[in-house]
């Protein structure tokens, strides 16, 4: 996996930002994203790394079953892990802790991120996203893979010393609308409540912030979300 990696801001907490699906690294720009925390740039608050996704070639192929496609998303991961947040340190002076915000389909890659890395990416910002793979018009026999990048399947299951440390170490804002798309086809509302229950469940830290019925699943809608609670963390 290779992907374009595009950097706004000059100086703060470094940001990684996931497009909707399929997206790529300028979509945060072109659809207005980058504009909605232009103070939080220009102030030195935090910087924006924004990544193309690998969705093509995994979850959105419908032609090969969830397994597989989880097995390829790790390949994304990988990218992420071994070039990304390398790069992120490198260019902020040394290791940082990472913010990881994404819309939509975006929102799966950065809660699923943090809760798998928490170590690099304490943090995680969904807005309107389905953190259930198997809703994806998934098909055939789901193993290891798929379970690992699920959410909803694996998150009950967390426990012991690993679980205690997610409790201590991670946050997870999850933000949606009641507004056109959230439920259908996208599931985004339904699937961010019961993770936000699953994750109250496990005892680690997560707020729900619901927006009403004028909140469609759509750019303009990020934006503001974006806008409102980005600088809380920043």
């Amino acid at each position: 996996m290779s992907g374009e990696v595009r950097a706004y801001g000059h100086w703060g907490r470094p940001v990684l930002a996931f497009p909707a699906e399929d997206g790529r690294a300028g979509d945060w720009e072109a659809h207005g994203l980058v504009d909605a925390v232009r103070p939080l740039l220009d102030a030195g608050r935090c910087k924006l790394y924004c990544v193309d996704s690998d969705d093509g070639a995994s979850w959105s192929d419908r032609s090969v079953p969830t397994e597989e496609r989880a097995r390829r998303h790790d390949g994304y991961e990988g990218w992420l892990l071994g070039h990304v947040l390398p790069g992120i340190d490198a260019d902020c002076g040394g290791p940082q802790e990472v913010v990881a915000v994404g819309v939509s389909l975006g929102a799966f890659h950065a809660v699923n991120l943090a809760l798998r890395h928490a170590d690099r990416v304490p943090l995680a910002i969904g807005l309107s996203g389905n953190y259930e793979p198997s809703t994806w018009h998934g098909w055939g026999e789901r193993g290891f893979a798929a379970f690992v990048h699920d959410p909803s399947a694996y998150v009950p299951q967390l426990h012991g010393d690993h679980l205690r440390w997610l409790q201590e170490r991670l946050s997870v804002l999850l933000v949606v609308g009641e507004g056109a798309f959230e439920v259908h086809p996208t599931r985004a509302l339904p699937s961010t409540r019961h993770l936000a229950h699953l994750l109250a469940d496990r005892g680690i830290r997560c707020e729900l912030d619901v927006w009403g019925p004028d909140t469609p699943h759509d750019w303009p809608s990020w934006a503001r979300q974006l806008a409102h609670h980005l600088p809380r963390f920043c």
